[in-house]
């Protein structure tokens, strides 16, 4: 007869029997707290990714606070005019009827200068700026006043370098660059309903260059929130043509309208005019650039024609 099985003789309690079989119950306490450190852990991982994308996103030209773009890079834009109310800065000043500033705002244009009159403009600043160049990231060069940047300091680039500036520019160039700075003008007066003889072109008018090159003196710090008009009194409406393509050319170097509670953007594209009334109304800032470079040509204009100065001319 086989043998009957018996059941396993129920341990006392307290006995070591009872206390060997209690890891099983422990096991089913220990879930949850494992499932929450794994929890843990992934919520932790989640946020150290986060923080690298973000860190490359600042590395790459992005910055908190940009809200709205007002005109892209790949966009192509006729015309795109935002207007805002002025400022006071303004009153302190001399008005000139008819010019000073009652209606301000900003435009963006791609229909005022041609992709190739921006390549051949550009050309003119890379002539003049292989005479020189900032030991830091930007580099100026001013056709009027014959200011160019060399090292840490500027030079008088017609004293300087004398008779040698007629085998580096040609009169075409200056003819160019006063059709360019007339066709600015035109679109200025137009956009804000002024006549286009009351505006006189102002100091400083000149081509900029920027790359990642750290800053060597206060010069090279371009990337300063700034106002035109306390900046520069003589100012009323300030322009910028682009001359390179931004993330084609550089990255970062984005222009920065600071508004109240939110920043708007215009994304450089060689060929493409940005202007604006100087004033607090257009409180702005350069992004710093953090690869490639950036050419561009700042054209002022003032209303007061005690400030005027002439078209740059080669003899």
């Amino acid at each position: 007869m086989a043998p009957q099985r018996r059941g396993a003789p129920k341990a006392p309690e307290g006995s070591g029997a009872a206390e060997r079989r209690r890891p099983s119950s422990t096991k089913s306490v220990r879930g949850p707290w494992d499932m929450r450190r794994k929890w843990l852990r992934a919520a932790v991982l989640g946020a150290c990714t986060s923080l690298a994308a973000l860190l490359l996103w600042g590395s790459l030209g992005g910055e908190d606070g940009i809200t709205e773009v007002l005109a892209l890079r790949s966009e192509v834009l006729p015309g795109r005019f935002i207007e805002v109310p002025c400022s006071e800065d303004y009153d302190s000043h001399r008005r000139f009827e008819g010019c000073s500033p009652r209606k301000c705002g900003r435009g963006i244009s791609d229909a005022v200068i041609t992709r190739d009159e921006a390549r051949r403009i550009r050309s003119v600043a890379e002539k003049g700026l292989s005479l020189g160049g900032s030991d830091g990231g930007a580099s100026i060069l001013d056709l009027h006043s014959g200011a160019l940047s060399v090292g840490k300091h500027f030079v008088n680039l017609y004293r300087y370098f004398g008779d040698k500036i007629q085998t580096v520019f040609s009169e075409e160039d200056f003819q160019l660059y006063r059709d360019v700075r007339q066709k600015v003008q035109l679109a200025i007066a137009q956009a804000f309903g002024i006549s286009a003889s009351s505006l006189y072109l102002t100091k400083p008018t000149f081509f900029s260059r920027i790359n990642s090159t750290a800053a060597r003196t206060a010069h090279d710090e371009y990337w300063h929130a700034h106002v035109d008009k306390v900046t520069y009194g003589s100012f009323d409406y300030t322009s910028l043509l682009y001359l390179s393509d931004y993330l084609d050319d550089f990255g970062g170097g984005r222009f920065v309208f600071m508004d109240e509670g939110a920043n708007r953007t215009v994304e450089p594209r060689a060929g493409r005019v940005s202007f604006f009334t100087s004033g607090s109304e257009n409180l702005h800032r350069v992004e710093k650039v953090c690869w490639g470079t950036r050419y561009a040509i700042t054209i002022a204009f003032t209303c007061n024609p005690d400030h005027s100065i002439a078209d740059p001319a080669l003899t």
